[in-house]
C-alpha cells in the first residue's frame, strides 16, 4: 500500500504505477529488488519447525513473487492471487482447485486447445467427465447440468473463433445450482473486463501475453474471490507450482506500461480490422467489437474495451498452396504462437477450428492476427503484399 492509495482512490494508470512496490522497505529505491533463493534462515527452532513467516522456505515464494501477487490482487479486485510458470499451468491449477474424482464439468467448445488437451487426458485419468458446450448457449446451459456437475468453465471471447459468452447469465445459473465458475480472461485483461465483479469465482490470466508484453517470459495468474481463495491457495501449495523470480520481476516492471500498451494495441487492431472488412479477399472479420462477431451484444454490454487479437475468414476460393505462399513471405507479421507482445503475428486456424467455422457456413481459411505496436501503414502494406501472393497461386 502506497501513501497515495491510503489518501484517495487511484485511477487505473496511477494504480499500475503504484502497486507492488514499497520504497520505504527498499532503502528508498523506486523499484523492488529481485529476490532469488531456496533457503530461508530462521532465528529459532520454533520458527523453523512451525514454518513461521510468510517466506519460511523458497517454495512458499519470495518478496519478488509476492509483489506481483499483491499488485494483481489489487488490480483484479480479488481476495488473492497465485502465480504459476505458465498460462497453461494456471488453467490446470484453477480447474484442479474445484474438481474431484468422478465429477462433471462444462467447458466451451471454443476453448484454448491446450485446455481441451488437459481435460481430455489428465482429467480423464481422474474419471472427470468433461462436456463441451456451445459458447453461445447462454441460459440454455442449465439443461446440461447433472447431479455430479461441479463447475462451469468459460473463455470469453473464445480462442480463435472469438465468441463472446453471456457471463452474467451463466454465473447466475451456476450460483442457483451451487456450481463454481472459472473464466480465462486473458484476451480482455482486468482492464476491460473484471470477472469477480460479475460473480465469477476464479479468473485466469496468461501473464505470458499482455502482462509480460514483450514475448520474453512465461507466466500464469489465477485470482479467486473470498469464498474460493482457501481452496485455490491450498491446491497451489500442494502442487508447488512456483514461478521464476526473474519472470515475476519483469512482469511487475511491465505492469507500469500495461494499460498504455493494451490501449495502443486496441487502437491499431480496430483500425486494421475495419480496413480488413473492406478487403475483397476477406469474407468476415471476427472481432468482438464488431456486430458481425458472435456474442457482440455481450461484449457491448459487459466490456470496457478490446485488445489486439482477432480472426478473419478468407473467401473460400483460395488454396492451401496460396495460403502458405502468403504467410511464409510476410515481412512484418511473423508466424508464431502466443500474442500480447509488441510484435505482430499471424497464424492459420487449425483444422478443428475450421470445422467449427464450417458449421456456421464459413468455408474459407481462417487466420488469427495479433496486432503489435508497429506502424499501421506498414502492417497494411505487409498484408496487401500478402494478399497479392495469396491471389497469385491457384
Amino acid at each position: 500500500m502506497t501513501k497515495s492509495e491510503e489518501t484517495f482512490p487511484l485511477g487505473v494508470d496511477s494504480l499500475l504505477c503504484a502497486v507492488g512496490r514499497h520504497t520505504e522497505e527498499q532503502f528508498g529505491f523506486l523499484n523492488p529488488p529481485l529476490y532469488k533463493g531456496s533457503t530461508i534462515i530462521h532465528k529459532t527452532v520454533k520458527s523453523l519447525e512451525n514454518h513461521e513467516g510468510r517466506f519460511f522456505y523458497g517454495i512458499a515464494g519470495s518478496p519478488t513473487i509476492a509483489n506481483l501477487e499483491d499488485a494483481w490482487t489489487k488490480l483484479t479486485e480479488a481476495a488473492g492471487t497465485v502465480i504459476s510458470p505458465s498460462g497453461h499451468g494456471s488453467i490446470a491449477l484453477a480447474i484442479l482447485s474445484v474438481i474431484s474424482a468422478g465429477c462433471h464439468i462444462l467447458v466451451p467448445e471454443s476453448v484454448f486447445p491446450p485446455t481441451a488437451v488437459f481435460c481430455n487426458t489428465f482429467l480423464s485419468r481422474l474419471a472427470v467427465e468433461v462436456e463441451y458446450y456451445d459458447p453461445l448457449i447462454g441460459v440454455g446451459i442449465e439443461k446440461l447440468i447433472k447431479d455430479n456437475t461441479v463447475a462451469i468453465y468459460m473463455e470469453s471471447p473464445g480462442s480463435n473463433t472469438m465468441e463472446v459468452q453471456d457471463v452474467p447469465a451463466i454465473v447466475q445459473i451456476a450460483k442457483r445450482n451451487g456450481l463454481k465458475t472459472i473464466i480465462d480472461n486473458t484476451w480482455a485483461t482486468p482492464l476491460f473486463f473484471k470477472p469477480h465483479s460479475f460473480g465469477v469465482d476464479l479468473s485466469i490470466e496468461a501473464g505470458t501475453k499482455y502482462v509480460g508484453g514483450h514475448s520474453d517470459i512465461l507466466l500464469g495468474l489465477v485470482t479467486a474471490n473470498e469464498e474460493n481463495w482457501p481452496a485455490l491457495k491450498s491446491t497451489y501449495s500442494c502442487l508447488g507450482m512456483l514461478p521464476g523470480a526473474e519472470d515475476c520481476h519483469m512482469a511487475l516492471r511491465s505492469l507500469r506500461t500495461f494499460r498504455l500498451r493494451v490501449r495502443e494495441a486496441e487502437r491499431k487492431a480496430l483500425k486494421i480490422a475495419k480496413w480488413l472488412q473492406r478487403r475483397d479477399e476477406v469474407e468476415r472479420v471476427l472481432h468482438p467489437a464488431f456486430e458481425e462477431c458472435p456474442g457482440h451484444e455481450y461484449w457491448a454490454r459487459d466490456f470496457r474495451g478490446s485488445t489486439g487479437l482477432f480472426s478473419i475468414i478468407l473467401r473460400p476460393r483460395y488454396s492451401r498452396a496460396s495460403l502458405e505462399h502468403m504467410l511464409e513471405n510476410m515481412v512484418i507479421f511473423s508466424l508464431g504462437y502466443s500474442w500480447g507482445g509488441y510484435e505482430s503475428l499471424i497464424v492459420p486456424l487449425s483444422e478443428e477450428v475450421s470445422e467449427r467455422l464450417k458449421a456456421r457456413n464459413h468455408y474459407g481459411y481462417g487466420l488469427r492476427l495479433q496486432i503489435g505496436l508497429e506502424d499501421i501503414e506498414d502492417l497494411q502494406k505487409d498484408l496487401v503484399l500478402g494478399f497479392e501472393r495469396l491471389k497469385s497461386v491457384i
